[in-house]
């Protein structure tokens, strides 16, 4: 019998093998250098503390991602993160009870933000970043006006479940932050969105080529708009888990949409539109989370993380960009 698999006309297809994200293999690098310098990382409350502080920015960078493959940008993620904490504190006003008509305001604000920015986008044609600058700028107006300028009111326990209770005695990793059971499930089903429904092969239609997307009867405006509104879901959702176990401040969301965006990016996701991945995402944002303690074990201040972001940022972007000119895509 002649073997099928020898080259020859006859011959199978040989199956490539699965390709892997770098980011993965960078994360890796990146653990294996914080257990190196901080042993006890490698024990259940070390990973889970991590889990625990990346669980926001990479709900966020899930978020942010279905915004960056359908060709735009959501800036004002940041701004509304700090509006939810500053809005859930004045309105629970240390009322446990609120905390259950509270936070489903928050999700309906985040979507309705979201809406907003697609709405501007597409109905009057602004572009993405210009549009998200402007909301940035204007919930931030909105957070200040409303607490006075300084953190005000209280945040109670029903609401800081989220952020900072623990489920104890789980076997093998002996607790689990609620938070991370939030991250899963948000994650879990973005990247079901994107990766298994209509939607998502719409939103890499849309920002591979708008024009053909909307011949080919894709609803580019339906689209577009409910990226924007996953996006401002996803940073209700991270709102109420920082205001969970960073309490309540008035900058408390400043500087996360960059970090969204980088993590995103790191991932692999193109600026310009048309690639990228929630699972990506994820990685990305744990390992820019990773990146940080690293920078934290070494004693380094704040302005140098914000170099590395700024030079991880550029570097991503600039390798993204070779891939697409040596690939023609």
């Amino acid at each position: 019998m002649t073997d099928q698999s020898a080259t020859g006309p006859g011959r199978k297809r040989r199956r490539s093998l699965p390709q892997i994200n770098p980011v993965w293999f960078l994360l890796a690098a990146l653990i294996v250098a914080i257990v190196f310098m901080n042993p006890g990382f490698a024990e259940a409350t070390g990973y889970m503390n991590f889990l625990k502080r990346a669980a926001p920015l990479a709900i966020l960078a899930a978020g942010q991602v279905y915004v960056i493959v359908s060709g735009g940008f959501d800036l004002s993620v940041g701004s509304l993160i700090t509006l939810v904490v500053v809005g859930s504190s004045m309105l629970t006003d240390n009322d446990p009870a609120a905390t259950y008509w509270v936070i489903p305001l928050m999700l309906c604000m985040g979507l309705g933000v979201g809406a907003v920015n697609g709405a501007i986008v597409c109905f009057l044609r602004v572009p993405s970043l210009i549009a998200t600058l402007g909301t940035m700028i204007t919930l931030n107006g909105l957070a200040f006006m409303w607490s006075g300028g300084a953190p005000r009111g209280y945040l109670p326990d029903t609401f800081r479940f989220f952020g900072r209770e623990l489920i104890r005695d789980v076997p093998l990793v002996r607790f689990i932050p609620v938070s991370v059971i939030v991250l899963v499930v948000v994650v879990g089903v973005l990247a079901w969105l994107m990766h298994r429904t209509n939607l998502g092969r719409m939103v890499h239609a849309i920002g591979d080529n708008p024009v053909a997307a909307r011949l080919a009867g894709v609803p580019v405006n339906r689209v577009r708009i409910t990226a924007f509104m996953l996006s401002g879901l996803s940073a209700a959702i991270a709102g109420i888990l920082l205001g969970g176990f960073a309490g309540v401040s008035i900058d408390v969301g400043s500087g996360y949409e960059l970090e969204a965006i980088t993590a995103a990016v790191l991932g692999g996701a193109q600026l310009l539109g048309g690639r990228g991945s929630v699972p990506a995402a994820l990685g990305g944002a744990l390992a820019l989370t990773a990146i940080f303690t690293l920078l934290n074990f070494l004693g380094l201040p704040q302005p140098v993380r914000q170099v590395v972001q700024g030079l991880i940022l550029i570097a991503a972007v600039a390798l993204a960009m070779h891939r697409r000119r040596r690939t023609g895509t």
